[in-house]
Formats: C-alpha cells, structure tokens, sequence
C-alpha cells in the first residue's frame, strides 16, 4: 500500500503540471498573434488536458477513496496541488507563454520517452500516448523561439527577456527529493539526471539556431512539486477553474 501511495503522488505531479500549464494555454485564445496560432495553443491546451485526466484518473484508482479525475481536479486545495512553479506563471506576452511551452515541452520529451520503460505498464502505456503529442508541441514551439529569436531586434529582445524570466524555474523539473528517488529505485521512473543531458541538447541546439543565449545557471526556485509552496498566481487559477463545482458540487451535465 506504502508503493500505491507513491505512486499516487507521483501521478499528481504529472497530472497537476498538464492540468495547469493546459490552463494558461487555454487562456491564450484572443491572445495569440494570428488566428492559426490561437487554434494551435487551444489544441496544445486540450492535448494537456487529455493527459492530465489519465494521470489523475489513474491516480484516483491508486488512492482508492472515490475520487476521479474531476475530483482531484476540482476539490484540491492549493497545497494539495503537485505542479512546478514554472506552469502557474502568468502567460505574459507572446514569447513568454511560448518559451514556456518550449521549456517544459523539452523536458515532457525526455521524460516521457523515458516512462516508456516504466515498470508500471499502465503509466507506460500514458506516456507512449502522451509522447507523440508532446513531440508535436516540441516542435511547434522550437519553430517559434526560433523565428522570434532570429527575427526582428523587437522579437529577438523579447525572446531573450523571456528565457531570463523562466530559467529560474527550470531546476526544479531536473531536481530530484525522495519521492523521485522512490520511483526511480521502483523502476517507476527515470533518473531526472540523465533526462537533464538529453533536454540540455535539444534546448541549446535550438537556441543556437534562434541566436540566443542561454540564460547563466544560478539559484533555482522551488517547492511546487513537492506541495512545500505555490505562487500566489495558483490561487487565482483554481479560483476560476473550480468555481463551478464549488458553486455547485456534484453538477452534472443532462
């Protein structure tokens, strides 16, 4: 049972970072620069938000106390939730929500082409799925960083200003506490080291081709991932995302 629990906090953290970062992409509609690229991030969105209610929905099995996927989504409070930092900061402008995408993109690459081999075949099974859509929001997203970075002295300026803001909280994706190191023992899950090599590759080879630089390595924040802290803008976002089922709890369609 001890091994069920873990594997249900470890599903959240999955769960959380797709189910929030889906909801700043969602927020992106009327935001975007082009109609194409307003269509593009809501279905970036709804891919997250498909691999939020399978890791959540499993997680929910694990647990065993009658939540599914709509529970553990809509009745947590804010220390309850599981995700980075980095997927609750406001969209900004353009080239901030964008290099956001990038960034965590580059990482879900890694790591779920990792869970492939997971000893929970089931996760594996999640992941395999969720790989080949991530593989499109990579891609999607690197053309951007590049075309802003190698663009206009504006974009390029913007581009920049926006990976200085993020980087800080990239660290906390690579940095692994007791619970990752459970699961990469269990077989579960993969050493966060080594997915640092191969996102460290695909992030700079990108920011090569896009001329620019690669933010100096500092202080990290922390804390989401492990419930110890979330920004103040989490609050905000359950706030908007969970009002229906706090107004009205148990509602459901006819």
């Amino acid at each position: 049972m001890a091994e069920d629990r873990a594997r249900f906090e470890y599903l959240l953290r999955l769960g959380d970072n797709s189910l929030i970062l889906g909801h700043r992409l969602s927020e992106m509609l009327g935001n975007a620069p082009a109609l194409e690229e307003e269509m593009a991030l809501v279905n970036v969105a709804l891919d997250l938000i498909g691999q939020a209610r399978l890791f959540l929905g499993y997680a929910g099995e694990l647990e065993g106390a009658g939540r599914d996927e709509d529970a553990l989504a809509y009745r947590r409070d804010v220390l309850d939730y599981r995700c980075a930092l980095i997927v609750e900061l406001p969209n900004g402008d353009f080239a901030h929500a964008i290099g956001r995408l990038f960034l965590i993109s580059a990482f879900d690459f890694e790591l779920y082409g990792a869970l492939r081999e997971s000893a929970d075949r089931r996760l594996a099974a999640i992941a395999e799925k969720s790989l080949k859509e991530v593989t499109y929001h990579l891609r999607h997203a690197g053309e951007w960083v590049i075309r802003l970075g190698d663009g206009t002295e504006e974009s390029h300026r913007r581009m920049q200003k926006a990976l200085e803001d993020l980087w800080m909280y990239t660290g906390e994706l690579f940095t692994p506490d007791a619970l990752d190191e459970a699961m990469r023992e269990a077989g579960i899950a993969p050493d966060l080291a080594r997915l640092r090599e191969g996102w460290d590759r695909r992030v700079d080879a990108v920011l090569r081709e896009a001329t620019l630089t690669r933010p100096a390595e500092g202080w990290m924040q922390s804390g989401g991932k492990d419930g110890r802290m979330h920004t103040e803008h989490l609050g905000y976002i359950l706030a908007e995302m969970q009002f229906l089922q706090r107004a009205y709890p148990d509602a459901r369609a006819w």
